[in-house]
């Protein structure tokens, strides 16, 4: 297991490297529409869909599991629960937003 936990620890650390670089060039080449520009864009937004998803899903695994524990030893804790598993589910939506604002700026 510390084998899969350090292979994808790299992975998320090049994932967001180069989500940073292409994010940082698009930004820096919005007077100048081109079609590269664009491409880099869509990358820039798909790798920061992709990755919020992702640690979403991470997020939601640790928390699910605490929850069940939870609720089984105390089922009245069902309400503070779910508000904790939602908060791990709003990291996809936040990711998502940063797309839409990337691809706003696409000309």
């Amino acid at each position: 297991m510390k084998l899969f936990e350090r292979m994808f620890g790299n992975f998320v650390r090049v994932s967001v490297l180069l989500f940073i670089l292409m994010t940082g060039y698009v930004w820096a080449q919005t007077a100048t529409p081109d079609t590269a520009n664009a491409g880099r864009a869509f990358y820039a937004a798909a790798i920061s869909t992709g990755l919020a998803a992702l640690a979403a899903g991470i997020a939601v695994a640790y928390v699910g599991t605490a929850a069940v524990g939870a609720l089984a030893e105390k089922p009245e804790l069902t309400g503070r629960v779910l508000i904790f598993v939602g908060l791990a589910e709003g990291i996809a939506i936040y990711g998502l937003i940063i797309s839409i604002i990337i691809l706003g700026k696409v000309q």
